[in-house]
C-alpha cells in the first residue's frame, strides 16, 4: 500500500527506559539504525546495539546542563521533512540532514516531581521538558511520514505492530499515534500551567 512507510532510522530520547528492550530488539532485528543522546544512547549500547550520538549529527554537544541536546535543524529537519516535497528533498541533501522515521520519547516526570513534597521549585522547573515535547509535536505534525511514540504507555502497541508488520506502519497507525501524541502534549502543558497558576497564589 502506498501509505505504508518503512522505518529506517529511529530517534530514541526517553526518561524512563523500562519496557524499551523489546522494541529495541525488534527494531534492531529489522535493521533500523538508532540515534540518541546521553543516558538513552548508553542504554541502547549496553544492550549490544550500535547507536549514533545526536551530537555526531548536529556537531554540537549537549549544552547548558543538558537543557539543549536535540534542539537543532539537523534533528528537526530529519523529522519534519516532507518525503513527497521536492524542495524539502533538495534541502535535505544540501544540508546533509538524515531522515528520521520513528521518534520515541518519554518526557521528564513533571507531575511526579510536583507530587514529591521534597522537590524544590528549581527541581520542578528542571523537569519541564523542552526538547522532548518539541520532538513529540514535530513527529506528530509529520505523521504522514513519521511514527511518533510519545510515552512509554504506547510501547506495547508499537511492539505489537513490529511483531505483526515488521518495521512498517500504515498511515492510519501513524495518525493514531499522532493523536495520542497531541494528547500527551496537551496533558503535559496543562499540568505545567496548573502548577504555575497554583504557585502564584
Amino acid at each position: 500500500m502506498s501509505d505504508t512507510k518503512k522505518i529506517k532510522t529511529a530517534l530514541v530520547s526517553v526518561f524512563h527506559k523500562d519496557g524499551l528492550e523489546d522494541i529495541l530488539a525488534q527494531l534492531h532485528k529489522e535493521g533500523v539504525a538508532f540515534l540518541s543522546t546521553g543516558g538513552t544512547q548508553q542504554f541502547i549500547e549496553s544492550l549490544g546495539y550500535p547507536c549514533q550520538k545526536v551530537e555526531e549529527v548536529t556537531t554540537y554537544p549537549s549544552i547548558l546542563g543538558g537543557r539543549v541536546k536535540t534542539l537543532h535543524p539537523k534533528v528537526f529537519g530529519g523529522i519534519l521533512a516532507r518525503r513527497d516535497d521536492e524542495g524539502d528533498q533538495q534541502q535535505m541533501a544540501q544540508y546533509e540532514i538524515p531522515y528520521i522515521d520513528l521518534v520515541i520519547v518519554d518526557l521528564y516526570p513533571f507531575e511526579q516531581t510536583v507530587a514529591d513534597a521534597s522537590s524544590s521549585e528549581q527541581d520542578i522547573i528542571e523537569k519541564i521538558d523542552i526538547g522532548g515535547i518539541s520532538l513529540i509535536r514535530a513527529g506528530a505534525k509529520n505523521f504522514k511520514d513519521v511514527v511518533i511514540i510519545p510515552s512509554k504507555n504506547e510501547y506495547a502497541e508499537l511492539s505489537a505492530i513490529l511483531r505483526e508488520q515488521g518495521a512498517c506502519t500504515t498511515l492510519a497507525q501513524r495518525r493514531h499515534f499522532a493523536t495520542r501524541a497531541f494528547g500527551v502534549s496537551s496533558h503535559y502543558d496543562t499540568a505545567i500551567h496548573a502548577w504555575f497558576e497554583k504557585s502564584e497564589n
